[in-house]
């Protein structure tokens, strides 16, 4: 018999890094109060979903100073380094456990001082019939893939594991799974929702990119040439120092901006990624955007930026909208990728729109 609360969402996290915390510090934070205490939130309630109605029923990691331990103190440890804005977050009465590695680790992150080391767990890996067990003996409705940059391998394994216990697949990262169309069609003949690929955050360089590329092309400016540099010092950027985990974030965050341009950017004019590793930013990313155009009579212009966020909340508070978009697709029976949350809170959606525009579609979405 399901003792699943019908009005809960449950949720099961790959990866209780940076980006976990924040969103598991957010669900605490948002627990009590009404809609006036919304600050940060896109929607407070979305679908008749509100934040407290998101709980934590498994999580997977690889570190042993997190394996096996309940995932409000796990969400604490190194190499985590996060905002702390939440003064109690209680226990969740879920340990985590030992996740499955494959690519899901950079063996080169294992050279950094103890702060930033990955500590490698030797508890035993499970195989896919155990996380499906998994998914389903605690009646998840949404797992949330927040697996290192360059997971590839991993990530085919867990969305394996989703399409096969029928759980709803929340892609935060840059390997394509919704925008490829082999997985795409799985998720849809399965009936299982996806929402994806790599995550947008909140109020970030990649938005902001778009916003004002945009803004160039609505007012008749010539985009000419354009760079986007980012420095951060969490294990996000520092396990990016190994550029050959790189190519799809490098594809995904240069489509993002691409795909609003007015005319398509030769390659050698355009510059979108991550670019250094700055330790003592911590989890503090800061982007330096700068775009050169035409006005009126070919008269040139330019724009220069800086941006400095808390890089893990500003990724949290759209994970929490996507988490309920995806449960409502499943309320729904709707199966395959959720176009209209992929476009507006992923940078490498199945279909690139203007952020308008996908702001529209996804509000008609969540009205049905």
């Amino acid at each position: 018999m399901s003792l699943h609360d019908p009005r809960a969402i449950n949720i099961a996290i790959l990866g209780v890094g940076n980006c976990a915390s924040s969103l598991v510090q957010g669900i605490a934070h948002y627990q009590n109060g009404g809609a006036n205490e919304q600050i940060g939130l896109m929607h407070w309630d979305l679908g008749g979903y509100r934040p407290k109605d998101i709980k934590v029923v498994a999580a997977w990691d690889v570190d042993r100073r997190k394996v096996g331990k309940d995932v409000a103190e796990a969400i604490f440890e190194k190499p985590n380094c996060t905002a702390v804005f939440c003064d109690h977050v209680p226990q969740s009465g879920v340990t985590v456990e030992m996740g499955h590695v494959l690519d899901g680790y950079s063996e080169h992150m294992a050279e950094w001082p103890d702060a930033r080391t990955f500590l490698l767990s030797d508890a035993a890996e499970p195989d896919r019939a155990a996380v499906v067990a998994r998914l389903r003996e605690t009646e998840t409705d949404v797992l949330l893939n927040y697996l290192p940059v360059g997971s590839q391998k991993a990530t085919e394994f867990y969305a394996e594991c989703a399409l096969e216990a029928g759980v709803a697949f929340v892609n935060n990262i840059p390997v394509f799974i919704a925008s490829n169309p082999g997985w795409a069609k799985r998720f849809e003949d399965a009936g299982v929702p996806i929402i994806g690929d790599d995550i947008k955050a909140q109020l970030g360089a990649t938005i902001v990119h778009r916003v004002l590329t945009d803004l160039f092309h609505k007012r008749g400016v010539k985009l000419e040439r354009t760079y986007q540099l980012n420095t951060g010092g969490n294990t996000d950027f520092l396990n990016m120092t190994n550029k050959g985990r790189l190519a799809s974030k490098k594809i995904s965050k240069t489509e993002a901006v691409q795909s609003v341009a007015a005319h398509r950017l030769e390659d050698e004019n355009i510059h979108v990624g991550p670019s250094d590793y700055v330790a003592w930013q911590n989890d503090n990313k800061v982007c330096f955007l700068r775009m050169e155009g035409l006005l009126f009579g070919g008269v040139p212009m330019n724009l220069e930026m800086r941006l400095s966020v808390e890089d893990s909340p500003n990724s949290a508070g759209v994970a929490i909208d996507m988490i309920r978009c995806a449960k409502i697709a499943k309320d729904r029976g709707i199966g395959g990728p959720i176009y209209p949350a992929a476009s507006y809170f992923c940078k490498h959606p199945p279909r690139q729109i203007p952020d308008d525009q996908a702001h529209d579609a996804l509000e008609a979405f969540i009205r049905g």
